[in-house]
C-alpha cells in the first residue's frame, strides 16, 4: 500500500484531483506529491484533511 493512501483515496471519492489539492493548500503539486511518498505526521494530515473538506464545501455552493 502507497504511503498517505488515506489522503489519496479522500481526494479520489471525491472527485479531485491532487494537483487541485495542492493548489487548495498554497503548495506546487510536484512538492505535494513528493510529501505524500513517505507517510505523514498526523497533525499534517489533520489540516489536509480540513482543506479537503473546505474544497468539498466550496463545490457544494456552486
Amino acid at each position: 500500500m502507497k504511503a498517505n493512501q488515506d489522503i489519496r483515496n479522500a481526494v479520489a471519492v471525491h472527485g479531485f484531483k491532487l494537483w487541485e489539492l495542492a493548489e487548495a493548500l498554497g503548495v506546487n503539486d510536484g512538492n505535494l506529491s513528493r510529501k505524500l511518498r513517505r507517510e505523514l505526521p498526523n497533525d499534517q494530515k489533520e489540516h489536509i484533511f480540513r482543506t479537503i473538506d473546505r474544497m468539498v464545501e466550496a463545490r457544494k455552493e456552486m
